[in-house]
């Protein structure tokens, strides 16, 4: 997750006040409905619609339109089709990146990702032409105040997680995709409702990107992606050297 991490940490030093709320918001409430479309309007019966309704408080998203995104689904209105969708291609210097998507016209979801991809340089590729490159794993994250470093790692590996993180931006805990669920309950059980915990594409291997302008094509490619309301997720395995770091964020 370095280069993903990376690129939010740029993102955030640009300042929260550019955060396209209206954007966040249309991300989560289709992500909500589609977790209750797909299973139970219970969240203690349906892992996903938990994480997504735990992800849309954190983004301080009012109650009334998370239960509204819920009903939509559970009550499977017209209009609501979406389908999830996943674009694999190369950026600059030949990282690679994997979209995750929602959306309700493949051809014009297609179309945007493609054009993001030619207009800096990269190349939209077929399904799986990268994905081997990255890991399906869990990752669970928590707040830094949540507990020390001792005691997060302590819990985590007790769960049967594979590996925990921690830093002053909080703790990361990863885990196989098929023991998410259980690491997750184990965690919740101890620490409470984590900030977020989802499936994650990890890199196995980081591609270095030490030339200031490819890093800086590849940062404004993977902004374009981010920004389109149908994309969900972006991943990507590059590595930015330090110095060209805070060339960028300054």
């Amino acid at each position: 997750m370095a280069g993903h991490s990376q690129f939010k940490n740029i993102m955030h030093r640009k300042g929260a006040q550019d955060a396209k709320r209206a954007k966040v918001f249309t991300k989560l409430i289709r992500e909500l409905t589609v977790a209750a479309r797909n299973g139970l309007p219970d969240p203690n019966a349906n892992p996903r619609l938990r994480a997504a309704i735990n992800a849309a408080r954190n983004a301080n998203m009012p109650k009334d339109t998370i239960e509204r995104a819920i009903k939509r689904g559970a009550g499977g209105a017209e209009g609501d089709n979406f389908a999830e969708v996943r674009y694999e291609g190369y950026g600059p210097g030949g990282v690679a990146v994997i979209i995750e998507a929602l959306t309700d016209n493949r051809n014009r979801t297609a179309g945007e990702v493609r054009s993001a991809f030619t207009k800096h340089g990269g190349a939209l590729g077929e399904t799986n032409s990268v994905s081997f490159m990255f890991e399906r794993v869990g990752q669970i994250v928590y707040a830094p105040d949540v507990a020390s470093a001792d005691e997060v790692f302590e819990a985590a590996l007790e769960a049967g997680a594979a590996d925990c993180v921690s830093d002053a931006d909080g703790h990361e805990v990863l885990c196989d995709a098929e023991s998410f669920n259980a690491v997750r309950e184990a965690l919740e059980a101890r620490f409470r409702e984590p900030r977020s915990a989802r499936l994650i594409w990890r890199p196995q291997n980081t591609v270095p990107v030490p030339d200031e302008e490819k890093a800086q094509t590849l940062l404004k490619m993977l902004e374009v992606l981010e920004d389109n309301d149908d994309v969900q997720n972006v991943f990507a395995n590059f590595e930015i050297a330090e110095d060209v770091l805070q060339k960028l964020s300054a």
